[in-house]
């Protein structure tokens, strides 16, 4: 047992011999939307990341051609972000967003023996439903299976997590990072890492955990790198009385995929022991929170989540996921 332990134990370190420092580097997005209509209006609304305990970001610099540019909060969510405006009868639209980050690897896993008591109408919007993420239903039957013999709030999201990284999995057809659509995905319970992160928080706040989604992009781990499409999303519970802890079992299966690991595998066994409670440094949080409505109100519905740009064209939304229509790059430069 004594040898079978330490084995595990070096399979462990192995698998996350990349994490455990911090990751520093510049990231720089340059839009180019000059392909638009000349006579009509542009706005542009970017995820705008600030400094919070995990990360440092400094060293802002935006510039272009555009009429204004600001940074506003949505009230809702507290999420930052850059906003321009190009005028009608211009026919350059550019802007260049670049800045600094520090980010640390995030370990979370020194829970207190006992929770503290808390009251969930203060955590009123961590466990209600948004638009794709239903708390009732069919929803809420499974999470009552999963919890079953669950009283605090830790076991019920350490059972929820479990049972996430055992029956989803990663499609890599999916389109960016799947749309969060909790019961289609129980149905077919195969996404990306919004899909994976919806069902965990969906589940959570159906068994009274508060839970969220968080959205970002991963750093380059080379000297430059082209990030564009990088965008990741992971999940957040809230434990009373210790805080917010991070669960990423979408990572899990993309490392499973990427590895082709089974669920036995001790990889996947010290992938899921670091995703619980843990997150690599080679990420930067960009927002939190579904249907979002950005500041200044965009014309279009609200925004099933905010982890990419967001644009519009006299009011009519542009697909960032069709890079001839909206034009951008996102690099890396360590």
């Amino acid at each position: 047992m004594k040898k079978s332990l330490f084995v595990l134990f070096l399979v462990v370190m192995t698998a996350v011999s990349a994490w455990g420092a911090d990751c520093s580097g510049t990231v720089t997005s340059l839009f180019d939307l000059s392909a638009q209509d000349a006579g009509k209006e542009v706005k542009l609304w970017v995820p705008y990341p600030v400094s919070d305990a995990h990360q440092s970001v400094t060293g802002i610099k935006v510039t272009g051609d555009y009429a204004e540019s600001a940074v506003y909060t949505d009230p809702v969510n507290g999420n930052a972000m850059l906003y321009a405006r190009w005028n009608k009868g211009v026919h350059s639209r550019k802007l260049t967003f670049s800045f600094h980050v520090t980010r640390h690897e995030v370990e979370r896993r020194d829970f207190p023996k006992t929770e503290a008591a808390w009251d969930p109408a203060d955590y009123a919007r961590y466990l209600a439903p948004s638009s794709l993420v239903p708390v009732t239903g069919e929803v809420k039957k499974l999470a009552d299976r999963i919890t079953a013999g669950k009283t605090g709030v830790l076991d019920k999201a350490k059972a929820i997590y479990d049972w996430t990284c055992v029956n989803m999995y990663r499609d890599p057809n999916t389109i960016g990072c799947g749309k969060g659509d909790v019961c289609q995905l129980l149905k077919q319970p195969g996404g990306k890492c919004t899909d994976i992160s919806s069902v965990f928080v969906a589940l959570c706040r159906a068994a009274g955990v508060p839970a969220r989604e968080v959205f970002g992009i991963r750093l380059g781990k080379k000297e430059v790198q082209d990030i564009t499409a990088w965008q990741h999303c992971w999940s957040e519970f809230y434990l009373p009385g210790y805080g917010w802890v991070p669960a990423d079992p979408a990572d899990v299966r993309k490392m499973m995929l990427v590895q082709k690991l089974s669920l036995d595998d001790p990889k996947t066994v010290a992938y899921r022991k670091f995703f619980w409670g843990g997150i690599d440094q080679y990420r930067v949080k960009l927002a939190v929170g579904r249907d979002i409505v950005l500041n200044p109100r965009q014309a279009g519905a609200p925004l099933n989540t905010f982890g990419y740009p967001y644009a519009e064209v006299d009011g009519a939304p542009l697909d960032w996921y069709l890079p001839k229509q909206f034009v951008y790059t996102i690099t890396y430069h360590e």
